[in-house]
């Protein structure tokens, strides 16, 4: 295939770790130059020394995603380094599933989704908007969720955070329409990339499962004994279960991966015998 990956400028906020930690490495290796932000600096300057230690263009930017000019000064420092923004990956996220009966509990980690995931994602679009208008191309990718399909019980908050990715993304798709490409990444359950422990209340989890609850965690208990049948946990096989973080971050670098004049605007990545009803 053709590397339409190398010498792009990314920019990946959440750059830290789970799925930014995986484009950072695999657009890295395919030659584009990437700078890490994360609130949690020491996270992202250890994948930039992952990048380069591989042969890869990388730098680490602290920021939170939550304050607009922190974003702008994220993106700055990418052009700055690297001579643009060619694409803005809006990664950072939490998820703190929990009933609306929890909100004692559940409150505060709310109003932080609603930053973080609406917000962040929200400013993100805004820092890489003037540049990419300026140099007349642009790519923003957005991470939403199946969980921003349809309402479902326990996740009200997370589940709106990431409807209202999908209708952000989707307004500037047709407002830049033939200057910025914008694509939606709806990423099914990968419990590897720990979001899972932003969870409030794992009981809230059955909006997503529904029927398969029992099998669900079923086969997260045999997984934690090890007594999962291995041919389930192989992608070569048609029954897949539980899908790898590193599924998603190459459906994001397929993304990237085309000419200019090609956009990918949603895509959803399963693993085909997950258990996931939405």
């Amino acid at each position: 295939m053709t590397n339409h990956v190398a010498g792009k400028s990314i920019v990946i906020t959440g750059g830290g770790g789970g799925f930014g930690r995986l484009v950072a490495l695999k657009t890295a290796a395919l030659g584009a130059k990437v700078t890490l932000g994360d609130i949690d600096l020491a996270a992202a300057e250890a994948v930039a020394a992952e990048v380069c230690a591989a042969g890869g263009t990388a730098q680490a930017v602290a920021v939170d995603v939550t304050r607009l000019a922190e974003v702008k000064a994220l993106v700055a420092k990418a052009i700055e380094a690297h001579g643009a923004v060619d694409v803005m990956i809006n990664n950072a996220g939490i998820m703190p599933l929990a009933f609306i009966a929890d909100h004692e509990a559940a409150y505060a980690a709310w109003e932080r989704c609603i930053d973080i995931n609406i917000k962040g994602v929200l400013n993100g679009m805004v820092a890489a908007h003037d540049p990419m208008i300026a140099a007349g191309r642009g790519h923003v990718i957005n991470l939403s969720s199946i969980y921003g399909n349809f309402p479902v019980t326990g996740a009200a908050v997370y589940g709106a955070s990431k409807a209202a990715v999908n209708f952000l993304s989707e307004s500037l798709r047709v407002e830049a329409r033939g200057k910025i490409k914008v694509t939606t990444i709806k990423p099914t359950g990968v419990p590897a990339t720990g979001l899972s422990g932003t969870i409030v209340n794992q009981a809230a989890s059955v909006g997503i499962l529904g029927q398969n609850t029992g099998l669900f965690m079923e086969m997260v208990g045999q997984m934690a004994e090890g007594t999962f049948p291995a041919e389930q946990l192989d992608p070569a096989n048609i029954d897949y279960a539980s899908l790898a973080p590193d599924h998603i971050a190459d459906g994001i670098v397929h993304a990237i991966n085309q000419p200019w004049g090609v956009s990918i605007g949603e895509m959803t990545i399963r693993a085909s015998g997950d258990h996931f009803i939405l």
